[in-house]
């Protein structure tokens, strides 16, 4: 009995030793071999001295018993007694099996080695980098913005965690991103609603952490534990800033108490509800908007100009030949945009300007001419009541509705086309729109005929959100031609707003010559990576998006400058800043239809010559 427990518990030591993986294989490998040359050379010393002696003595016939185990074809020129060429040949076959099991398991732990590395849990070391939390069609867009913000810079890495497989994740990043130039994207399987997942990803070096909502419903609950995640965690040094948004503006507040103070929350139901009304009152906002948030264009910068100091903001407004400024930020790191004009530079405060690349903005040597008998003194601001027919219904529609009756004149009618009749939103109260509904299919020609297109001046288009992405904008696209249609024959125009989930689908939809499109899936994920790349442009953004606060603007350009004049766009700014607002840039409605700017023109230098007619718009900054 005594003698079966120490055999039991030696195998099962045995067994624990050889569980241990590769090393421990190699090292029984090592201690086999070992015990084949010693007992060889020995058993060669004793029974065989006299080719022992020849060879050299038993030092030389150790080493020559190493080299038979691990090259079997030593043994050819072997010459001496039976004993000696018995013990000869078995050292040459213990070494074939030994070098055999050697090389198996070498070729086994290097298969093992390189299919963990594959799964993507090897723990990544970086600094300086940016981590993506999730995965979503806006990882996409995200990778892609990110490799081009750092286009200049010599190196940097984006490093994405997703509860998915590793060489799945890199091939549709290959795929949809293409070459990401000297920005290096790492992907790591690994859930980022798990701690220990977490640290895969170098969090304590990183300078951002992006936080993505995962497809499916109720994606802002994952939202919020990965935020409570990282806030609990515990951080050697300065955490990195955290930008996260949420799907829905109830969750807005759970999502900042869940983050603290160091993480940026995203309202991005409240910004696509925005886009809709906005863009649908003036055309091409959406446009406006992708301009100054993606890094291919112009975008926002905030620059020390301390040859300024002591001028008042409506100087400062001219006193750029390239660059259009938008707002001051205080040395107290308070941000103000579109302020009252004569607010003045002081020391320490910085302006926030608009521009292709910080190194192109140029102060003017000598003002642009204003032409200043160009300028209208009086614009006509006064508004007529609309009819406006939204087409569709989803879960934005009752917020585009409010907000809507917010801006709308008093007067104001919108009916929803949709098959079934929004009970709530028909008993609704509304101070300023009458909300009516026609019973139709957004796909029929005949239901949309239907309904006289030709009494209403604005039409929105909503996506179907009960569809799968792709569907709903096919969906979408069959009803933006039918409008379109119904349009040119009925000889009576109407502006026509609509939302499309994917970007890439905008371009097909062209030719429906719709007014504006809003993708705000896109619009969210460039919002995220430029607070991602600076987060001190959390405030400005969330003023030009604040209702409240100064808005970017589309209006006419005959409220301006008179039409079809040929005047400097410094004349332009100069009219604005006598309405308190500043501009921007402008839009030809001629050009609303052509990519990739669609007739928007950000930035121009002031003493460029621009003719603006009726139908174009001056985009300014302003408070209404």
């Amino acid at each position: 009995m005594v003698r079966l427990g120490v055999r039991r518990r030696v195998r099962v030591w045995f067994d624990g030793t050889m569980d241990r993986g590769t090393p421990a294989l190699i090292g029984w490998l090592g201690l086999a071999s070992l015990i084949l040359i010693s007992v060889v050379t020995g058993l060669a010393a004793l029974f065989a001295p006299t080719e022992t002696k020849q060879d050299g003595g038993w030092a030389a016939v150790l080493w020559r018993s190493v080299l038979r185990t691990l090259d079997p074809g030593t043994m050819g020129a072997d010459i001496g007694g039976p004993v000696y060429l018995a013990l000869m040949l078995f050292v040459t076959i213990g070494g074939i099996f030994l070098v055999s099991s050697l090389i198996g398991v070498l070729t086994t732990g290097l298969n093992d080695a390189i299919t963990n590395l594959r799964k993507g849990r090897s723990q990544v070391i970086a600094q300086g980098h940016i981590v993506v939390l999730g995965w979503s069609d806006q990882v996409f867009t995200v990778v892609s913005e990110l490799a081009a913000a750092n286009r200049s810079s010599r190196r940097s890495s984006v490093i994405v965690l997703a509860d998915r497989d590793k060489v799945e994740m890199e091939d549709q990043i290959r795929a949809r991103v293409g070459d990401t130039g000297r920005t290096r994207v790492v992907c790591r399987s690994g859930s980022p609603l798990k701690r220990t997942d977490l640290d895969l990803v170098s969090l304590d070096t990183a300078r951002a952490v992006m936080v993505l909502s995962p497809a499916g419903d109720d994606p802002d609950i994952d939202v919020i534990k990965v935020l409570l995640l990282l806030n609990n965690r515990p951080w050697p040094q300065a955490r990195p800033h955290v930008v996260a948004a949420v799907q829905e503006s109830a969750n807005v507040a759970a999502a900042k108490l869940a983050a603290g103070r160091h993480a940026l929350i995203v309202d991005a139901d409240d910004i696509a509800v925005r886009m809709v009304v906005q863009s649908h009152r003036q055309s091409g906002l959406s446009t406006v908007c992708t301009d100054l948030l993606d890094f291919a264009g112009n975008e926002i910068y905030i620059r020390s100009e301390p040859s300024l100091t002591g001028r008042a903001y409506g100087e400062i407004l001219g006193a750029f030949e390239a660059g259009a400024p938008i707002g001051l930020r205080r040395a107290d790191g308070a941000i103000t945009v579109n302020p009252p004009m004569d607010t003045v530079l002081a020391d320490g405060d910085e302006v926030i300007l608009i521009a292709e690349d910080d190194l192109l903005i140029e102060l003017a040597a000598d003002p642009a001419r204003v032409h200043g008998d160009a300028i209208v003194l009086v614009p006509d601001s006064k508004r007529a009541p609309d009819r406006t027919l939204m087409v569709g219904w989803n879960s934005r529609a009752d917020r585009v509705l409010d907000l809507l009756d917010r801006f709308a004149e008093p007067g104001s009618v919108l009916d929803v086309a949709a098959p079934l009749a929004p009970e709530e939103a028909l008993a609704a109260q509304r101070a300023n729109v009458t909300v009516g509904h026609k019973r139709c299919q957004p796909t029929s020609r005949r239901d949309l005929e239907a309904m006289e297109l030709g009494v209403y001046q604005n039409i929105i288009v909503l996506s179907d959100d009960s569809a799968e992405p792709d569907h709903a904008d096919d969906r979408t696209l069959v009803t933006l031609l039918h409008l379109r249609d119904i349009e040119v024959n009925l000889g009576e125009p109407y502006s026509i707003v609509t939302e499309m989930n994917d970007d890439g689908n905008r371009e097909v939809a062209q030719v429906t010559k719709a007014d504006d499109f809003v993708v705000s899936a896109r619009l969210i994920s460039l919002l995220m990576t430029q607070l991602a790349e600076n987060r001190h442009l959390y405030e400005v953004f969330a003023d030009l998006f604040d209702a409240s606060g100064a808005e970017i603007h589309l209006k006419p350009a005959g409220d301006y400058v008179q039409p079809g004049a040929e005047v400097t766009f410094a004349t332009v700014v100069e009219s604005a800043r006598r309405r308190g607002e500043s501009a921007i840039g402008f839009r030809r409605r001629d050009d609303a239809d052509q990519t990739p700017f669609y007739g928007v023109v950000l930035n121009p230098r002031r003493s460029r010559m621009v003719r603006l007619d009726a139908g174009d718009s001056v985009i300014v900054i302003a408070t209404d």
